[in-house]
């Protein structure tokens, strides 16, 4: 009986392994990459490429769709063939990713070089990344926001904090190293609690001066050093809009450019509705109000920028779906919908 049941797992470890082995074969070969520069060397000679021109990505329009064309090495090269220093543009390429059956992906900003040239050669625009986000279909966002986010690390960080010396990036993009110290930078994220506040019935939202008129989205700040998320989260609550936590609950995280590389972690907060009245502050936002379902529901079928009033005041409207705010409303309705 022991030989049948140790058979019966050897069979079930062998089926789990075949389900999960596309991905973690993946994930060993982005990790030999990152490790081996010979080899990553060797990759940028097969792999694909993202571009950007000062960290605004380059997208192609296709009927009402915009996607981010992912371009050959020899296609890069035929672009870079008027420099002088080709190849050296190519070791400035960073890794961000591969394909199942491991084409590794690269990104690569050509700056330096003369936009209008490669948006007429390829027929295509290099645009806002903010904007872009918001164009390009869902699977491609976080591709291109870590894609910026390591460039703009790179560009950053080519000398040393201790010694002043120039660093040297690897050919994976993963690290620099200050030659002169022997110290090794990694690239960092910056942790930011977003957080939609409700006091069981009604959700808060909030905008800031420099929002698009009638955009209202969920409280959000960065975490101090030393803090947890559950504190972050309570502070920011309690300086923005002067309410106090009694509970919350962890949702999701989504990476972040703006305005660096930041990892938004998703939250809902429950305040006591007898002490929901709010004291906003000022200095941080523009305004800041409860909403009853009803209103959201309305808010999340606006388009952006499309909610004038005849008196030209803005009607509220929200995140788009690729934000995680959109996502942490999302489930606010959902869960005011089921307890109805």
């Amino acid at each position: 009986m022991a030989a049948v049941y140790q058979a019966l797992h050897r069979r079930a470890s062998s089926l789990l392994c075949r389900l999960h082995s596309t991905y973690v074969r993946k994930m060993r070969y982005l990790n030999k990459l990152k490790e081996d520069d010979s080899l990553c060397r060797q990759a940028q000679t097969s792999g694909t490429f993202y571009l950007f021109h000062n960290l605004s990505p380059f997208l192609q329009k296709a009927g009402r769709k915009y996607l981010v064309p992912q371009l050959s090495a020899a296609e890069m090269r035929r672009i870079l063939e008027k420099s002088p220093e080709a190849e050296q543009w190519m070791e400035e390429s960073v890794l961000v990713g591969c394909s199942d059956e491991h084409i590794p992906h690269f990104a690569l900003d050509l700056g330096a070089l003369e936009k209008s040239v490669i948006e007429s050669e390829l027929q295509g625009s290099f645009t806002d990344l903010q904007k872009a986000l918001f164009v390009v279909d869902g699977k491609d966002s976080p591709l291109l926001a870590s894609a910026q986010s390591l460039l703009r690390w790179h560009d950053s960080h080519q000398y040393c904090s201790k010694t002043g010396q120039p660093t040297q990036k690897n050919p994976a993009g993963s690290k620099r190293v200050c030659q002169a110290s022997g110290i090794t930078y990694y690239p960092q994220v910056s942790p930011v609690v977003i957080t939609l506040v409700s006091d069981g019935s009604r959700c808060l939202l909030a905008r800031q001066p420099s929002f698009p008129p009638g955009m209202f989205t969920a409280l959000s700040g960065f975490c101090d050093v030393g803090e947890t998320v559950e504190e972050a989260v309570r502070r920011e609550v309690a300086e923005e809009v002067g309410l106090e936590v009694e509970s919350l609950l962890y949702s999701a995280s989504q990476h972040w450019p703006f305005p660096s590389g930041s990892l938004m972690l998703g939250c809902h907060a429950l305040v006591g509705a007898q002490q929901a009245e709010i004291s906003m502050d000022s200095l941080e936002l523009e305004e800041a109000r409860w909403f009853g379902l009803e209103e959201i529901v309305e808010g999340l079928k606006r388009e952006p920028r499309s909610s004038k009033q005849d008196d030209g005041s803005s009607l509220p409207w929200f995140p788009p779906k690729q934000a995680i705010a959109h996502q942490l409303i999302r489930e606010w309705v959902r869960q005011q919908s089921a307890q109805a």
